[in-house]
């Protein structure tokens, strides 16, 4: 990893206005530029906006598409890496919440949401890909909001060499301060115990149907230190400096990095469902619904 600046934008992102919010965007990365950030991030789906009722299917784009080819010339105009995110549309209309990494030399890649929220189940497909990306020196990972949730997802990039996790969302509900309380009792552990940066950033205010945003950011060291906070409210651009000299303090400490003495040998239950099932069974029962409740529930759609 080299030092690296970082700019997260907190902004607002109406359901459906994609070209406006593009153009907001595009506000954001010349300031960013301006202030010498390397790579810039938005909040999830800031591009079509969010929603978690029907009617997504009318917003989302196809990658390659209108929105991931505007974002691709402005990453390459204005020299800056751009982390945006948009609902995904592919060729069997299967919606993902998606981010996209716009190179400035022209190149697209995408990350989609592994983990789907039960509120989102019934609109959203989940990803089955784990990439990582590499920029100036710097290998990184995304998760969706989510997805930070579930610690494997954080310590798998880890493992495969990731530095920095941008953690984009659109995490409604509440004051942003009571946001930030709520996303420290899981994201400073994912930093901590995987000796990773962490960097997440939320939209703010209303999306036009009928979710309100508080507007909240954060930075986190592989210390699991706060290395920046905001919470606002507001539209706006936060610019973080990541040491790299701050990481290999602590790799190098046998005593603050450990994953070199992970035991997987002992982790089997964790990597299959049955052994999931089998680990929580004496905590609690779990009923597996049978095939016929799940063909009838409104929140399964069909793949087929």
């Amino acid at each position: 990893m080299q030092d690296t600046r970082i700019a997260l934008a907190i902004c607002n992102a109406k359901i459906g206005a994609t070209q406006e919010n593009i153009d907001k965007a595009a506000t954001y990365v010349q300031q960013a530029v301006q202030a010498e950030a390397d790579i810039i991030c938005f909040p999830e789906l800031t591009v079509t906006g969010y929603t978690n009722r029907d009617g997504v299917s009318a917003v989302a784009e196809t990658v390659p598409g209108p929105s991931s080819e505007r974002l691709s010339h402005l990453a390459a105009a204005s020299k800056i890496l751009v982390l945006a995110g948009l609902a995904e549309k592919d060729a069997a209309d299967r919606i993902f919440a998606s981010h996209l990494v716009c190179y400035p030399d022209g190149r697209v890649d995408v990350y989609r949401k592994i983990h789907i929220a039960p509120p989102e189940r019934h609109l959203y497909s989940p990803g089955d890909q784990v990439p990582l990306f590499n920029f100036k020196g710097l290998r990184f990972g995304i998760q969706l909001c989510y997805d930070a949730h579930f610690p494997e997802l954080s310590t798998r990039m880890a493992l495969s060499g990731a530095e920095l996790v941008f953690i984009p969302h659109a995490s409604p509900r509440g004051r942003a301060p009571e946001k930030h309380r709520s996303w420290m009792r899981h994201l400073s552990a994912r930093a901590f115990d995987n000796g990773i940066f962490i960097a997440a950033c939320n939209q703010t205010g209303q999306n036009g149907a009928g979710l309100t945003f508080p507007g909240n950011a954060l930075v986190i060291g592989p210390s699991g230190n706060l290395v920046m906070k905001y919470t606002g409210g507001r539209e706006t651009l936060q610019l973080v400096d990541l040491s790299a000299g701050d990481l290999e303090t602590v790799r190098r400490s046998r005593m603050r990095f450990f994953l070199p003495f992970r035991r997987p040998d002992l982790y089997g239950p964790l990597c299959c469902e049955a052994g999931i099932e089998n680990a929580c069974s004496a905590a609690a029962p779990i009923r597996k619904p049978s095939a016929e409740s799940i063909a009838k529930s409104p929140h399964v759609r069909s793949r087929t």
